[in-house]
């Protein structure tokens, strides 16, 4: 049994972190800049983060990761150190848990299209993952997480990087919109459909990330959890975002977000944490929710 099952077989229910980019700025990363560049600029700010979280009393944290593709890096000239970037994210995660949260490495979509819409093929695009899979296994982390997809394509081949470099648990996040027919993602994944496949692919927990609040998560995670019989993960947003006199807010509150914690559960999410605009004082007010149901 992995790390995630035993504490689920003894919680029940788990609740994950918060928001890592709307953090960083919080710790004040410039806007633009590639958050995993403070890695290795200011890992005491990364690391802040993480201990923000592991105070709240999250069950799972992740990495500072999730643009850590080599893809991603390029675009700040750090390509050739994608290990060393994944390999560090997790290490200050790792640190900040201290054994009193597992910790779940972050990996995100690349930005790429997969061949036939885009010029990148299924074997550059696992390669991609394997340089982030890599720095994860030697830090020795808990589980992998592959987060806010869109195309099972890309989805896949993450997944099998994972598979192919680590011993651990995958977790599998897609990214669902509502629209006039229904929930899917932009690539037209719909939620039942990206549940079975990805169990069929080897996931050993799918879910929804993202996109939306908890209201809609709710609906989103009722329409996933019929088609699997994996954990069901789920981090909602803190609302729909909103532009304010220039700057993105995000108006749920921690106190908002709980109230619908029980319904999210009855929904069939077993794991439950927080998206943009989330804090750990979101994820405290989860904890205390959990805690209240499960006794």
């Amino acid at each position: 049994m992995n790390a995630i099952a035993e504490k689920l077989s003894e919680k029940k229910i788990l609740v994950a972190d918060g928001s890592w980019g709307w953090q960083l700025t919080v710790h004040g990363l410039p806007v633009g800049q590639l958050g995993e560049t403070w890695n290795l600029e200011n890992p005491a700010a990364v690391q802040a983060v993480a201990q923000g979280y592991v105070d709240a009393g999250a069950d799972i944290i992740l990495t500072n990761s999730f643009q850590g593709s080599t893809f991603k890096l390029a675009s700040c000239g750090l390509e050739d150190q994608t290990e060393v970037v994944n390999r560090v994210a997790a290490e200050l995660s790792l640190q900040a848990a201290a054994g009193q949260a597992l910790v779940a490495a972050s990996i995100g979509p690349t930005g790429e299209f997969m061949q036939p819409l885009g010029l990148v093929s299924e074997d550059e695009m696992v390669a991609c993952f394997a340089r982030q899979v890599a720095g994860f296994a030697e830090a020795g982390v808990d589980a992998i997480l592959i987060e806010t997809m869109t195309d099972l394509g890309e989805a896949r081949a993450a997944l099998q990087a994972v598979r192919d470099g680590f011993d651990g648990p995958a977790i599998v996040s897609m990214t669902f919109d509502k629209g006039p027919a229904g929930y899917a993602t932009m690539m037209g994944v719909k939620p039942e459909q990206a549940a079975a496949e990805l169990q069929e692919a080897g996931a050993d927990i799918v879910g929804s990330n993202c996109g939306a609040g908890i209201v809609n998560i709710i609906e989103v995670i009722a329409q996933l959890s019929p088609a699997t019989d994996l954990p069901v993960w789920a981090k909602p947003n803190a609302g729909m975002p909103e532009l304010i006199k220039g700057e993105t807010v995000f108006r749920e509150t921690p106190e908002e977000m709980a109230s619908h914690f029980e319904e999210l559960v009855d929904a069939g999410a077993s794991i439950i944490g927080g998206c943009c605009g989330t804090s750990p004082d979101h994820i405290a007010a989860l904890v205390a929710e959990r805690d209240r149901l499960v006794g």
